[in-house]
C-alpha cells in the first residue's frame, strides 16, 4: 500500500486549513470533506491552492511534493488568488463569485505590491534591488494580505514592513547627506579659490595654505574626504555613513582617527563608540532578515495527522 503523503487542505475562502496525511487523491477528498464540513457524498473538485490547477489524476497527485496545499471546491465555488478574498467579506463569495480574467488583471493593477511580494518570497535579499517606490508600496500594503502573499505569520510580515521602512529612512538620510556634502565641498572649493588668489605661498605649493580641518590628514592617510566631511559636519554622523565607511573608521582606532580629525581624545572616542554601536545595530538588522527568511521555511512545515483549524487572514 502506498505510504501516506503529508498535505494541506483548505476551503475556497482559505478560512479553514488542515494538515492531513493521505495515501491517495480519493482519501484526500474524503478527509478534506470531513474536516471542512462538506458532505462526503457531495461532488468536490481538488485544485492546487497556489494557482488553481485541477488535480484529477492519481499519478499526478503522487508526483507533487510533500506539503502541497490543496483547495476543495464544491457546488458553485471557484478558485481565486489569495489576495482576492478578504476575511471579512469572504462569505459573500459563496453564492456568486465568478472571477473573470479582466477582474483579476484589475486587481493586480490595484495592488502593485503583489508581484514584489512574490519576489521577496523567493529571495528576501531582492530588497536591495528595489526602488524606493517599490519599498513604499510594500510598506503601505495591508499587513494581513502581505502575510498571505509571503506565506508568513502576520507578526513576521509586520516586522518585515518595519525593516523596509528602516531601509527607506536610511536611503533618505544618505541622500540628504550627499546633498549636504556637495554643498560643503562647493563652499570649500570657493574658499580655497579665494585663498589662492590672496596668498602668494599657495602658488608655489609650500604647503601652508589654510585648508578645512582634517583634509591634509585625509591626503596623508588616504582616508576618503567625503567620509571626513560627514564625520565633521553632521550630528550623529554614524547614521549617515555606509557600513564600509563605518568599518574603515572603527578599524583605524582612536589614535589614527584623532590625528585625522584633529579632535581631542574624548571627542574622538565618543565618535568611535557611536560608530561601533551603529555597526552592531546593522548586524542585528541583517540577522533579523535572516530570521524572517528562516521562519518562511518553518511556516511551510505541516503537522502530522489532522492539524488544528487555522483561520486564514486573506
Amino acid at each position: 500500500m502506498t505510504d501516506g503523503r503529508p498535505c494541506k487542505v483548505c476551503n475556497f475562502t482559505r478560512q479553514k486549513s488542515y494538515g492531513v496525511i493521505v495515501p491517495s487523491l480519493d482519501d484526500l477528498k474524503k478527509k478534506g470533506c470531513e474536516f471542512l464540513g462538506v458532505s462526503p457524498s457531495a461532488p468536490v473538485t481538488v485544485v492546487l491552492e497556489g494557482d488553481g490547477t485541477i488535480v484529477e489524476d492519481q499519478a499526478y497527485f503522487l508526483c507533487l511534493p510533500f506539503n502541497t496545499k490543496f483547495m476543495l471546491l464544491h457546488d458553485k465555488e471557484t478558485w481565486a488568488p489569495a489576495r482576492k478574498i478578504d476575511g471579512g467579506t469572504a462569505w459573500m463569495a459563496r453564492e456568486s463569485v465568478v472571477l473573470e480574467a479582466d477582474a483579476v488583471d484589475s486587481c493586480i493593477a490595484e495592488a502593485p505590491w503583489w508581484n514584489l511580494a512574490l519576489q521577496l518570497k523567493q529571495d528576501l535579499t531582492s530588497i536591495i534591488l528595489m526602488s524606493e517606490g517599490d519599498l513604499q508600496s510594500l510598506v503601505e500594503a495591508p499587513c494581513s494580505e502581505l502575510a498571505s502573499a509571503l506565506g508568513f505569520q502576520e507578526k513576521k510580515a509586520e516586522e518585515l514592513q518595519e525593516t523596509l521602512q528602516r531601509v527607506l529612512d536610511r536611503r533618505e538620510e544618505e541622500r540628504q547627506s550627499k546633498e549636504l556634502l556637495q554643498l560643503y565641498l562647493k563652499a570649500v572649493e570657493n574658499e580655497d579659490r579665494q585663498q589662492g588668489a590672496t596668498s602668494p605661498s599657495s602658488q608655489d605649493g609650500a604647503g601652508d595654505v589654510d585648508m578645512p580641518d582634517g583634509l591634509e590628514a585625509d591626503s596623508a592617510s588616504e582616508f576618503m574626504s567625503r567620509t571626513l566631511m560627514v564625520l565633521k559636519g553632521k550630528t550623529s554622523p554614524e547614521t549617515r555613513l555606509s557600513t564600509e565607511d563605518l568599518q574603515a573608521v572603527v578599524s583605524r582606532g582612536l589614535e589614527a582617527m584623532q590625528q585625522v580629525l584633529g579632535w581631542d581624545a574624548g571627542r574622538t572616542a565618543a565618535l568611535l563608540q557611536a560608530c561601533e554601536a551603529e555597526l552592531s545595530t546593522r548586524l542585528q538588522q541583517i540577522q533579523a532578515m535572516q530570521s524572517i527568511s528562516g521562519t518562511q521555511q518553518d511556516d511551510g512545515k505541516p503537522r502530522q495527522g489532522a492539524g488544528t483549524a487555522t483561520q486564514g487572514s486573506s
